[in-house]
């Protein structure tokens, strides 16, 4: 008995960015709001990240809420009926529950039900694990079109006394949709990780430590010079193998939107890379703070509506973060 040949899918060969959507937090938090419980100033927050307010959301606001406020924009700008929406993923770090996914939440408010629906805890890395998830379902064959969102409400795991990251970090979310394409709009995803430095940035207690009364309420802390060691001299080889397996130059980039994790590292990270004067360069981190996976498509968003003549242009986009992760690709700007 001759066994049964499979049938398997195959996609189109290219897919794209149909469009963006954002979502931030209600609140401006100026800088001055934050320094009496670390013992510091204005002056010293500029100096060392760049950011002179953040912003923050409303309590009863969460990231599911940010997410489906910047999903549904995307959707709408991306002319896509949200019923032909066959897949959403959510990367996020502060779904306030462990189950349901935010992503099926998301899904059916923006009315994309029954589409696929699953959450990528990749921290600051999150978007650009999503873009490359949906590039590859698509040409699979297992999708036509693809939300993808980055959304965090950090300031519910922040410690306002703790002087390694609580006054970097803000609410928000953003969103885009990929879909087919004929010809190609999104390079290939260069990421990875690095476990053994899993300490450098996360939380600092297990929710079961919370339960049992052996720890406070997890939140976020890091060891900066080791984050912005990293960050400077290891993510920079990964932007330029992004860079190389697009076929490119740096040169031909209209645009650089890193993580948004420090001004810092992307004003250093942009002079590593040797980028030309011509590069427009997102730092959204300035007024919207450090937002994990939300930053990138944020500062992205910012960008277009900023400069509509980077439309069609190619920007290089890396996430790096918590875990450590990282993930990187080049794309066409809608």
């Amino acid at each position: 008995m001759s066994t049964p040949t499979l049938r398997q899918l195959q996609g189109p060969a290219h897919t794209r960015i149909y469009a963006y959507g954002a979502a931030r937090g209600e609140n401006f938090v100026p800088n001055d709001d934050l320094v009496g419980p670390i013992d510091s100033s204005d002056e010293w927050i500029r100096q060392r990240t760049g950011i002179v307010t953040r912003v923050r959301a409303n309590k009863e606001t969460d990231a599911i809420d940010l997410a489906s406020e910047a999903a549904r924009e995307a959707v709408e700008k991306s002319g896509v009926n949200p019923s032909d929406i066959d897949a959403v993923i959510v990367a996020t770090i502060s779904n306030p529950k462990q189950t349901p996914s935010a992503s099926a939440i998301v899904a059916d408010r923006i009315g994309a039900n029954p589409a696929a629906a699953y959450d990528v805890n990749a921290a600051c890395a999150g978007f650009a694990y999503g873009v490359g998830q949906a590039d590859a379902l698509i040409r699979g064959g297992l999708a036509k079109h693809v939300v993808v969102v980055g959304a965090e409400k950090l300031s519910d795991i922040v410690d306002p006394t703790d002087r390694s990251i609580s006054f970097l970090l803000g609410d928000g979310a953003g969103a885009v949709v990929v879909g087919p394409s004929e010809t190609p709009g999104i390079g290939p995803t260069i990421w990875g990780s690095d476990g053994s430095k899993a300490d450098a940035v996360g939380m600092n207690a297990t929710l079961t430590e919370f339960r049992d009364g052996a720890a406070p309420w997890p939140t976020l802390r890091q060891e900066g010079p080791t984050v912005f060691r990293w960050a400077v001299w290891e993510m920079v080889k990964v932007a330029r193998q992004a860079i190389e397996a697009a076929g490119i130059e740096p040169g031909d980039l209209a645009a650089f939107v890193p993580h948004q994790a420090n001004m810092r590292i992307i004003d250093e990270f942009a002079k590593q890379l040797g980028l030309p004067e011509t590069v427009v360069i997102g730092r959204d981190i300035e007024t919207t703070g450090n937002t994990s996976a939300a930053s990138i498509p944020l500062a992205t968003h910012r960008l277009l509506e900023e400069h509509p003549e980077l439309s069609g242009g190619l920007a290089l986009q890396i996430g790096f973060g918590a875990g450590l992760v990282f993930g990187a690709q080049v794309v066409v700007l809608p």
